[in-house]
């Protein structure tokens, strides 16, 4: 696996090394002490996938605060998605900036959003599968969010959303002063 800096400070996009053969390939998807030898401290304590049946599906954007805050990996393991991430780290260069990155199985490609990032993602095809692995687990009622169109961030997605669940239309614009 290769690491490869983004715009965002501290978010790294992990592209496989395939090792192929006929069979087809091989590859390290995940590795602690590699992602340690290059400066990320990452151990997942919990895998989720989130499962997206029609294409225009729309997750985000979403995180948790201190002292419940989540680093993940991300990676799509059937379909594609356009993968956003939002730096809310008020200390950060890159704060109240986004990036997005395009993500599928093919590629195999999976983003590292650290601690303090709002991710979130449309998904590109129908059967759309995104796994997971999350740096601390999960503490119901910490989940914090603000709506994929908020002004605040300007966040071109390249198509309108024709899934959208309740609660992520619930959330509130972004506030940077709270």
């Amino acid at each position: 696996m290769r690491l490869e800096p983004t715009r965002i400070a501290g978010v790294a996009l992990i592209a496989l090394e395939p090792v192929r053969d006929e069979r087809g390939f091989f590859a390290r998807a995940f590795c602690r002490d590699e992602l340690a030898a290059q400066g990320i401290a990452f151990d997942a304590s919990q895998i989720n996938l989130s499962r997206n049946e029609a294409a225009g599906t729309l997750r985000g954007m979403h995180w948790q605060d201190a002292p419940f805050s989540e680093a993940k990996i991300v990676r799509v393991v059937r379909g594609a998605a356009f993968d956003v991430v939002a730096d809310l780290r008020r200390d950060s260069p890159t704060f109240m900036q986004w990036q997005a990155f395009e993500l599928d199985a093919v590629s195999g490609s999976a983003l590292y959003v650290p601690e303090g990032c709002a991710h979130g993602f449309l998904t590109h095809l129908p059967e759309t599968d995104v796994l997971y692995l999350m740096g601390r687990a999960h503490v119901p009622g910490r989940a914090r969010g603000f709506r994929y169109d908020d002004p605040a961030f300007g966040i071109a997605w390249p198509a309108e959303p024709r899934v959208v669940g309740a609660a992520d239309l619930a959330w509130p614009r972004f506030r940077s002063g709270s």
